[in-house]
């Protein structure tokens, strides 16, 4: 097969896109990607503008030295197999994203010298926990039919952000009332009122590294969402990660839309409490009916509300609210390895290695500077997971090591620009990537002969790349107290101007792209929201057996 160009979108210049669009979306994360896609699918002619190199957000993928890694991709639930996530991606891709199974052990989570394996299937998950927990197999039970009961609910504790923001805030005041109660009880609460068994506990909250949170802090919505999405296994998309807005562009192309890169936005423009379109970083003027910011929470009451408007609609307010926190910041390595995943004894499971079990008191000590410990590493083989691989970079193999950082670390740096940051950072960054190469090839000693090339990302590289102030990766923390601030909601204070993505909905690429749906439907209201739906229901698989995968690649 022909290697296709990891970069994703079109370069902006001036004068290429169009003077005015029925709709602009800032930032093409997945969020801001579905917003344009379904509004191209009812005719709408959209325009996304991301001021990366590339389109896709944390859905993007990179290459170098002969390799290519993704950053955010690491694995995605109910995609192989029919589900209304797959259906979404269905529809938005008009059935070019294709989706590979994990192995049956899509997480293996590791205590200490204990190891756990999370196997897709419900039985298989409850059977498999309960050979090392044979007292706890009626609670692991439990546990496994609440996040159902969670992951079913769901719906109802979100309906809020499809309407308008004043029919929302009546709504949630009879919320609790259509819900269960773990709704608004954090994980740990949860947990404890299902088993007293501590090490089953840190066991089940093994994944927390999937929304960055301990189990004290998280609420278990955000928890049981997680759980619930991969009891099935997990699935990685064909081709890669930048296949997601690869073939999700085209459909916003056949409205007459674009997806531009280099193309940064400084503000929005607005005119008396209206908004009627962007301002680029280089002065260009681009008009649109409405816009949807898919920066996150923080880069739109920040960067892209005007200063005139932040005192009258209270922006300070919001920003001191307990609940509205950056996530976590991290580390990831991005290693390459010379031979194939049969030769390097590979397989697609993903390693949650912790030191203990006591995830908090980890991450206390972490933080508070008690001890350089990691309090979480997580691997993944994402050249393990692509069927198509091979055919790309053959006899070569990635893997990515992802941890937690202190963003405090890096303030020394701050400023600075990317590759121009001097001889101690770059000490810094390399003492962290051989600490956790360590650390892998204890797990797989056979890849230390094997490394060819490995580099680092810092909180710095995601502030520069991502624009995220704090390095934060996953957008707001999930506090219980998060799914309450009415700030949250697609539609803020000034006319035509909609929030989208992660933020008004959850972290993770489900999250965010079911911030795009709902967004998607409030913008449109009450009558007109009904028509996203219908995208959905009447979605019809392409026929074309061109666009079917091939046998080999074992794709759902």
């Amino acid at each position: 097969m022909a290697k296709v160009k990891v970069r994703t979108g079109k370069r902006y210049r001036s004068g290429r896109a169009a003077g005015h669009y029925d709709a602009i979306v800032v930032g093409s994360g997945i969020g801001g990607l579905a917003n344009a896609a379904l509004l191209s699918l009812m005719g709408k002619k959209v325009c996304v503008l991301e001021q990366h190199y590339t389109a896709g957000g944390f859905t993007h993928a990179y290459d170098r030295e002969g390799y290519e890694w993704d950053v955010g991709v690491h694995y995605i639930g109910e995609v192989h197999k029919p589900s209304s996530m797959k259906r979404i991606f269905d529809t938005i891709s008009e059935g070019r994203l294709k989706w590979a199974a994990m192995d049956p052990v899509y997480d293996k989570i590791i205590l200490g010298d204990k190891e756990y394996d999370f196997v897709a299937g419900r039985e298989n998950f409850i059977d498999e926990l309960s050979k090392h927990f044979p007292d706890e197999r009626a609670n692991i039970e439990r546990y496994v039919n609440l996040t159902r009961k969670i992951s079913t609910s769901t719906p109802k504790f979100f309906a809020a952000q499809a309407m308008p923001k004043w029919l929302g805030r009546m709504y949630n005041w009879i919320r609790p009332l259509l819900v269960p109660k773990e709704f608004f009880q954090t994980t740990r609460e949860v947990l404890e009122g299902i088993t007293s068994n501590q090490e089953l506990i840190s066991v089940l909250t093994g994944q927390w590294g999937d929304y960055g949170q301990v189990p004290r802090d998280a609420a278990f919505l955000m928890h049981a969402l997680i759980a619930k999405h991969y009891l099935a296994g997990g699935a990685y998309p064909v081709g890669g990660a930048s296949s997601i807005a690869r073939e999700i562009i085209p459909t916003i192309q056949k409205s007459g839309g674009e997806v531009f890169t280099y193309a940064e936005v400084d503000e929005v423009l607005v005119k008396g409490d209206t908004c009627y379109g962007v301002k680029m970083a280089n002065g260009d003027e681009i008009f649109g009916d409405v816009v949807f910011s898919n920066v996150g929470f923080m880069n739109t009451v920040k960067r892209l509300y005007p200063d005139a408007l932040k005192a009258k609609h209270g922006v300070d307010k919001w920003l001191k609210a307990d609940a509205i926190e950056r996530s976590s910041a991290s580390y990831c390595v991005y290693a390459g390895f010379k031979g194939t995943t049969e030769e390097l004894g590979l397989d697609t499971t993903n390693l949650w290695i912790y030191p203990n079990g006591d995830h908090e008191t980890n991450v206390d000590n972490f933080r508070a500077g008690k001890t350089d410990q990691l309090p979480l590493i997580y691997v993944s083989f994402p050249s393990s997971k692509d069927p198509e691989w091979d055919e790309r970079y053959p006899n070569k193999s990635t893997v990515e090591i992802v941890t937690v950082a202190n963003m405090d670390d890096y303030k020394q740096w701050d400023g600075t620009t990317w590759q121009q940051r001097g001889e101690d950072y770059e000490k810094k960054k390399d003492e962290v990537a051989k600490y956790l190469l360590e650390r892998l090839f204890e797990r797989k000693p056979q890849l230390r002969a094997a490394l060819d090339y490995y580099e680092i990302s810092t909180p710095l590289s995601t502030q520069f790349y991502q624009l995220n102030e704090e390095g934060e990766i996953y957008g707001l923390n999930h506090y219980v107290d998060r799914f309450k601030q009415t700030c949250l909601h697609p539609q803020t204070p000034i006319k035509n101007l909609y929030m989208t993505g992660a933020d008004v909905m959850t972290a993770g690429v489900g999250g965010g792209l079911m911030g795009g749906v709902m967004s998607t439907m409030c913008m449109l209201g009450l009558k007109q929201g009904k028509a996203v739906m219908d995208l959905f229901k009447n979605y019809q698989e392409p026929k074309d057996d061109a666009k079917q995968p091939n046998k080999k690649q074992k794709a759902a």
